[in-house]
């Protein structure tokens, strides 16, 4: 059985505490890290292969290095937990269960980039994290973990909470910063990147929960150690949340280097009431989806790439035969319409008419050139918007429709609806 990282608490009573996160060992990493220089800090977790546990995949050390060494500003740390990509939960459960293991992070993050001020935005849907989240942070203050002199190392740190509003793009980091910021939650084009100009116009590092969560264990037990876990390219064991038609859904760690079959059927304990696996979404509604003849894919970042998908937000979602695929494909397209910011072109008229076409043909009034169509406005608008949402929609738009052309056309010929 695979070691246990980001869940080794969850089974015990009041995981969400000061208490039994000391009594396992948490804390421990601070007074290590404090010992230690920033760049060292940095550079252990350059040699773990932790990568974004959030979407891009990006390596968190190298990213960290992109802060201005010399700079006499203020440096923001900001951790996204507006977790809204349809079928991600993860972050919701390090959140309640063990909310002492991000705070953790974040101090030792902070240090390494000379930051003194974090903020955690938090979706706005997640009344009962923020909450317990909330309340994590204040015990926090109260041991002398967070605010002036933490632990007596002479480093200061703070942590604002932040709630969102529910909005999906603002789990794209420059609109997440807009929405800080008190503005509108748009995305900002891209130079100058938030490690330059981020938060208030300073250097910001965004991170996902998940990620800063494992940077205690990197720091304890060493980047070697953590990057074993892993594949090659990316260490680690990361949270997977496996919904739809499995017989055991929910959080689920395992190594990313884990095969997308074995995370269904060994994992998961495969398809419910003896169906036949049809498709998977292997990491939240961004994904490319994938046919039941693809699945023997690592589930690490680059594994994923190389099968013309991606791990994204590590969300599964899993469909057996009795899924209607134009119909799921309507559903996400409503999603993304509902969505769009509006500030683009591209995004904003191409995601409504994309959920107009897939409803018309769910009615069975589709047109023999309604496909056609999808891929052409898919295709055309790809890498034209300011940030990546519509690329992220794209995906499922193009994959769906070229993996089930069948299934789309046998539904438009009949006229009757799914």
């Amino acid at each position: 059985m695979a070691e246990k990282i980001f869940t080794r608490n969850f089974h015990l009573a009041d995981s969400h505490t000061l208490r039994v996160y000391r009594e396992t060992g948490g804390y421990t990493a601070i007074g290590k890290a404090f010992g230690m220089d920033p760049a060292a800090i940095t550079e252990e977790v350059k040699k773990s292969n932790l990568r974004g546990l959030g979407g891009a995949g990006f390596p968190t050390g190298t990213k960290w290095s992109f802060i201005p060494k010399d700079s006499p500003a203020p440096k923001y740390l900001v951790v996204n937990a507006d977790e809204g990509e349809p079928g991600t939960f993860k972050d919701r459960y390090l959140l309640e269960r063990d909310p002492h293991a991000l705070i953790e992070g974040m101090v030792i993050s902070a240090r390494a980039i000379d930051s003194h001020l974090g903020f955690v935005y938090i979706r706005g849907e997640y009344v009962k994290p923020w909450r317990v989240f909330s309340a994590a942070v204040t015990e926090a203050y109260e041991a002398g973990l967070l605010g002036k002199n933490v632990l007596g190392s002479g480093f200061d740190f703070d942590i604002v909470v932040h709630r969102g509003a529910g909005a999906y793009i603002c789990g794209e980091e420059t609109g997440l910063l807009s929405s800080l910021e008190g503005k509108k939650g748009w995305p900002k084009i891209k130079p100058p990147f938030p490690a330059i100009k981020g938060a208030f116009g300073q250097p910001t590092i965004v991170n996902n929960v998940e990620t800063l969560a494992a940077v205690p264990h990197i720091i304890n037990r060493g980047g070697e150690w953590f990057a074993a876990l892993g594949s090659k390219t990316q260490g680690g064991t990361r949270l997977y949340s496996v919904s739809g038609h499995v017989v055991k859904p929910g959080v689920v760690e395992a190594p990313v280097s884990i095969t997308l079959r074995s995370l269904i059927y060994d994992e998961c304990g495969g398809i419910r009431d003896g169906r036949r696996l049809k498709a998977v979404v292997p990491g939240g509604s961004s994904a490319p989806i994938l046919k039941a003849d693809e699945i023997d894919v690592t589930m690490d970042v680059d594994g994923l790439k190389s099968a013309g998908t991606m791990a994204g937000s590590a969300g599964v979602i899993v469909m057996d035969d009795t899924v209607s695929i134009p119909e799921a494909l309507m559903i996400v397209a409503r999603f993304y319409a509902h969505e769009s910011c509006g500030q683009c072109t591209p995004c904003r008229e191409s995601t409504g008419w994309i959920y107009k076409i897939t409803h018309r043909i769910v009615q069975g009034k589709g047109r023999k050139e309604d496909l056609d169509t999808i891929l052409d406005v898919s295709k055309r608008g790809a890498g034209t918007t300011i940030c990546a949402f519509y690329d992220g929609a794209v995906g499922p738009y193009i994959s769906y429709v070229e993996k089930f052309r069948d299934e789309f056309e046998a539904l438009i010929r009949s006229g009757d609806g799914a």
